[in-house]
């Protein structure tokens, strides 16, 4: 059973229920109502009578009759009993005389009023006294209302809920496929969309309800499976590209040195390309190798509490090796008084490969002209800034700066993989940290760190 043909069962279900529930109510209440109503119209008959039979208001005696007679409706078989009583007189012989119930005659001589039924006939009875003597005044009659009344209220009520069942299960089946319209067209429209055509996207301001904010969700959801294919598509454009150049070097290399005989000196200098080359190679697989190690929450790796201004020092240390004419400079301005803020809990090697990673692009891609670096302690967090002078990156390319292999379009005089900055990003996420990038092409680039401190 699908989910529309089971939503318009539960409707049809509870509204049944509800106005089964609701005619028998009414019902009931109804049938109460004429059984109260009824035995007071009979009592309050039962007192007029005993007024002007009994006088007991002489003076308004003639009045009760004309009442009586002109103002009150007669009752379907309606009858008066006024019956004096005596001591040595038993219900039973008074009740079997005019054959009325005794239990009657008993409960009017002990309590002064009663009612009592009878088959159809109904019975309300008052007890009076004139001098010495005791009177019983009864009326009996039958219940037309109950009779006809309520019958006709129970066949309107069973018509009324017949039909409302047919409405009901209309309208369930109708609301049903109403209400599941709109998913059943995303859903025809989700199996149009694969691989081939995964830029069509779903109608969001056709609902503005639920379904227009599943259809939004949905949108987002392909919006992130499309970058992860364009992802994936650049990673293996880029990645065969760069294995492939070293490859082709060193077999073309190769291919050339053995078509004749070479000198020693050429041998040496064709060893030397191959060795160059291979050494790329080793390069972008260790790279990529560091990369998909990165990807993968290895518990294996060592934490420990690491000062991030200390490692930001071992960082320049390493560049001023590897790279004797950069300009970086370090802004201790912003440090915090309690140097405890400073503190992270991570590994000190990945954290330090993170930092040089990003300072040597910083010099690299602005022709080391000099390069800033801000630490500062915020709200449960250290806070890192490199700000360089750089080429900076086109706005239209900078969602594609964490792909591996990628690499700006202005960026093709400079050496590298463009795997450094997805290596680092992923580092401190590691580090459950954010790396956030802005960049203005010919201005500059600023690349900021956040990571949890320690307090």
């Amino acid at each position: 059973m699908n989910t529309r043909t089971r939503f318009a069962l539960i409707l049809v279900v509870y509204s049944l229920t509800l106005l089964t529930l609701f005619g028998a109510g009414v019902y009931l209440f109804q049938n109460n109502f004429a059984y109260v109503d009824f035995y007071k119209r009979l009592e309050t008959r039962a007192t007029i009578s005993a007024r002007y039979n009994l006088k007991l208001d002489s003076l308004n005696s003639e009045s009760y009759r004309t009442i009586r007679e002109k103002h009150l409706e007669r009752l379907d078989q309606e009858r008066e009993y006024l019956i004096p009583v005596s001591n040595d007189v038993l219900a039973s012989r008074l009740a079997d005389s005019l054959m009325i119930p005794e239990t009657l005659i008993t409960q009017i001589l002990a309590k002064g009023r009663a009612t009592a039924r009878e088959g159809a006939t109904f019975y309300a009875g008052i007890r009076e006294q004139v001098g010495r003597q005791r009177y019983v005044v009864v009326v009996s009659a039958n219940n037309y209302y109950i009779n006809n009344h309520l019958n006709f209220l129970r066949n309107i009520l069973g018509v009324g809920i017949l039909l409302s069942s047919v409405i009901v299960i209309y309208l369930s089946v109708y609301f049903s496929r109403h209400v599941f319209e709109p998913i059943r067209q995303i859903t025809n429209k989700v199996r149009q969309i694969s691989t081939e055509n995964i830029h069509l996207r779903l109608e969001e301001n056709e609902y503005r309800n639920e379904v227009g904010e599943l259809s939004s969700t949905f949108n987002h959801l392909l919006n992130r499976i499309e970058t992860a294919l364009e992802v994936q598509k650049n990673f293996i454009s880029n990645a065969s590209h760069e294995l492939a150049t070293p490859l082709t070097a060193i077999i073309g290399e190769a291919d050339v040195t053995l078509i004749r005989e070479r000198t020693p000196a050429e041998y040496q200098q064709t060893l030397r390309t191959i060795l160059t080359q291979a050494e790329r190679l080793n390069d972008i697989t260790r790279s990529l190798l560091s990369l998909a190690q990165l990807g993968f929450k290895n518990e294996k790796l060592v934490f420990e509490i690491v000062r991030m201004d200390e490692l930001i020092w071992e960082a320049k240390t390493i560049i001023d090796k590897l790279n004797p004419q950069n300009n970086i400079r370090v802004d201790l301005g912003f440090l915090p008084d309690d140097p405890r803020r400073l503190k992270v809990n991570g590994n000190r090697q990945l954290l330090q490969l993170a930092l040089v990673n990003l300072l040597s692009n910083a010099c690299k891609y602005s022709y080391n002209k000099p390069v800033s670096v801000h630490i500062a302690a915020g709200t449960g967090q250290v806070v890192i800034a490199i700000i360089d002078q750089g080429v900076g990156i086109p706005d239209e390319e900078i969602r594609f700066i964490y792909d591996p292999f990628f690499r700006a379009s202005n960026t093709k005089l400079f050496e590298g993989y463009g795997i450094g900055l997805p290596l680092a990003r992923n580092i401190i996420v590691l580090h459950q940290g954010t790396l956030n990038v802005t960049s203005k092409v010919d201005t500059g680039t600023t690349v900021q760190i956040r990571l949890p401190s320690i307090i």
